[in-house]
């Protein structure tokens, strides 16, 4: 391989960026620009916030997990709400979407059903 070829390829890998799977409290702590206690106190108080602990005991968090966390801070510091309204509201949009997700099991069922009764008719 070209010289040039080797300093692009070492350029490209350089400047990409890898996305982890796990972030550590601090990480999050810092991209929310929070104290890391606040986590561990939403943690405690909001069981839709549940990062898990590596083998060191350290909790990790997800991107999942992150977004559980943006979508409380968004309702506490931005929407206003309490820590028992952010809890409510993240039940009910949990809810919501299982819901959701039941009707539209429910409705694929109905299809087939109908498409098997309509094959015996005809």
């Amino acid at each position: 391989m070209p010289q040039a070829e080797i300093k692009a390829l070492t350029k490209i890998m350089a400047t990409a960026t890898i996305e982890k799977l796990y972030y550590s409290i601090g990480e999050v702590a810092e991209l929310f620009s929070v104290n890391t206690s606040l986590i561990r106190f939403w943690e405690r108080e909001i069981p839709a916030l549940q990062p898990r602990k590596n083998a060191r005991g350290n909790r990790v968090f997800s991107k999942d997990d992150i977004e559980v966390f943006r979508k409380i801070h968004h309702l506490i510091k931005n929407e206003g709400y309490t820590v028992e309204g952010a809890k409510n509201a993240l039940n009910k949009a949990k809810r919501s979407s299982e819901h959701d997700i039941l009707l539209s099991h429910l409705k694929s069922i109905r299809k087939e059903l109908t498409a098997i009764r309509d094959s015996l008719k005809g």
